[in-house]
């Protein structure tokens, strides 16, 4: 391992040497060791272009060269996903550890100084977001010169990043986004939290806004520039309606599509910002007609051929989903390694609950909700579907941990089956009669109203 991470290392040198000698070299290097590496890839991209696929070897390591990346952000992802910042030329290597990949990733080699800087801001920027709660009961100046001042800093460590290092205008661009737009974000989000309080922020509160530029092309796919005109059109949709207006119904969802058609004239941004907007509305909603109308709309305002198919594929199966219709008789895999469907699995009203080992904790804290759910409704049967697809890991965990086998099924396909019961979340429950009938496909067991439903359910 010693050996290998030397051979690069020098091959890296080696690059740069040749670099001095010929400065007219445009081809781009980029390597590294994915620690606990969750696939046997990295993927290269820039946006929804996927520019190359690259394999890991034995030790976990990758080397791509390409001459085809210019200036500008590009993705690296293996499960999870980060941004970098490319000029042709650079020769990267970075090291990431899956089990804390933000925190543990880092660069070195030529064009690595511009993006650790880029990692520290994001890294303050999720540090923050964990603390912007506890703000929220701040007055408006208060809460200002508090954002403001973390604002000045990153400004301040940009400035002298820029004194010591030569950058084009495009990094200057991207790290300053970074930095003023989740400023901008921050503000939103705090006249969100605090709408009651509307009429007491100021007039300079939102001052800001005669800065948003929402046509910045290169920065489509940068998630500071990206969320931040995300939570921008909510807020002005929450701040329009009244107090506790749902966020994911349809007229809130067709609105915000409506004002965001209305706004944005690049096509990309557009398009995406119509596509998360579809599917955070798909993921939540119960209404079959409403879906129906909400897809009708979206066609007439996104004219991305791909974002269609994809809305309409989910708009499809959100109507098979809901109140109703019969659950669909998707495969799966019994703890005796039997193919089962799952219409052979419902004997009488039952709930189905998913969970995976990926995420031990959310194992735990699902299957002691459950273990209390039985105790109150043994009317029900509750059904624990596994989403992960390595049998004998899922099967050894369940028996360590004492689950009910008998109730304990993982899904044969994984993919698709997520695809067919609109498996957004692993919180996400459904509620089936005795007769395979969803009576909720769009349900989450922490709910407050969980119970009530259940005995809704029950004394129809």
């Amino acid at each position: 391992m010693k050996k290998k991470l030397l051979l690069i290392l020098l091959l890296f040198i080696g690059l740069f040497s040749c670099k001095k000698k010929d400065t007219d070299s445009q081809t781009t290097w980029i390597g590294g060791q994915i620690v606990n590496p969750k696939l046997d890839y990295v993927i290269f991209a820039q946006g929804e272009y996927i520019l190359d696929t690259v394999k890991l070897d034995s030790n976990n390591f990758f080397l791509y060269h390409t001459d085809k990346m210019k200036d500008g952000l590009y993705i690296l992802r293996h499960n999870e996903t980060q941004v970098f910042y490319i000029n042709p030329g650079d020769s990267i290597m970075l090291h990431v550890n899956t089990l804390d990949f933000d925190e543990s990733l880092a660069y070195s080699g030529r064009g690595a100084e511009k993006n650790n800087l880029l990692m520290d801001l994001y890294l303050k920027k999720e540090l923050e977001n964990k603390l912007l709660p506890s703000w929220y009961t701040l007055s408006p100046e208060e809460f200002t010169a508090k954002i403001d001042s973390i604002r000045s800093y990153k400004l301040n460590k940009y400035e002298d990043f820029i004194a010591k290092n030569k950058v084009d205008e495009g990094f200057k661009n991207a790290a300053l986004t970074c930095i003023n737009y989740d400023y901008y974000s921050k503000k939103e989000l705090y006249g969100m939290a605090n709408r009651i309080r509307a009429d007491q922020l100021g007039d300079d509160f939102y001052s800001f806004r005669k800065d948003i530029d929402f046509e910045k092309e290169e920065l489509r796919f940068y998630y500071p520039y990206y969320r931040f005109i995300n939570r921008h059109f909510d807020n002005l949709l929450v701040s329009r309606n009244e107090p506790g207006v749902d966020r994911f119904s349809y007229q809130f969802s067709l609105d915000k599509l409506k004002t965001i058609d209305s706004t944005i004239v690049n096509d990309s941004i557009r398009n995406s910002l119509m596509r998360f907007t579809a599917l955070r509305y798909l993921f939540n909603a119960n209404s079959a007609e409403e879906e129906k109308l909400f897809y009708k709309e979206f066609e007439k305002m996104n004219n991305n051929p791909k974002h269609l198919r994809e809305i309409k594929e989910l708009t499809d199966a959100t109507i098979k989903m809901s109140k109703g219709s019969a659950i669909p008789n998707v495969p799966l895999i019994n703890t005796d390694n039997t193919i089962i469907g799952l219409h052979n699995v419902i004997r009488k009203p039952s709930i189905l609950y998913f969970w995976t080992v990926k995420s031990k904790n959310q194992a735990r804290v699902i299957h002691n909700r459950i273990a209390e759910l039985k105790s109150k409704y043994p009317e029900y049967s509750f059904i624990g579907i596994n989403t992960d697809d390595h049998y004998r890991n899922w099967r050894n965990y369940a028996k360590s941990q004492g689950y009910d086998l008998a109730n304990e099924y993982q899904l044969e396909n994984a993919v698709e089956s997520e695809k067919t019961l609109v498996l957004s979340s692993m919180n996400k429950s459904i509620i089936i009669d005795k007769d395979k009938t969803i009576l909720d496909g769009n349900t989450n067991i922490f709910n407050s109203n969980f119970e009530e439903l259940l005995l809704g359910y029950l004394n129809r």
